[in-house]
């Protein structure tokens, strides 16, 4: 079958009674115009912008928040691999 060659047809949707500028349908997350973190080229240029954006946040709740998350999944998997915590006492 690879001498009948066609092309995929595309349709142009143009609502009938639709006034307003570009597409109505196109498809746009909701916080890509309030991110910084999205630009830059790289894994590298996008962690650090993810950074920044991050110590620049007002929002310093949810960093605390995130921390404690943090260490309580570590007291958890600590538990569950029996790992024992008196080498860290000087008894």
């Amino acid at each position: 079958m690879g001498f009948i060659k066609r092309k995929n047809k595309k349709f142009e949707y143009n609502p009938r009674y639709y006034k307003g500028e570009g597409n109505p349908f196109q498809i746009k997350q909701k916080f890509d115009a309030y991110r910084g973190a999205l630009g830059g080229k790289g894994i590298k240029a996008k962690f650090s912008n993810a950074l920044n954006e991050s110590k620049a946040s007002k929002d310093k709740g949810f960093n605390k928040t995130t921390i404690i998350v943090i260490a309580v999944l570590i007291f958890i998997f600590l538990f569950i691999i029996d790992f024992d915590l008196s080498i860290f006492s000087n008894n």
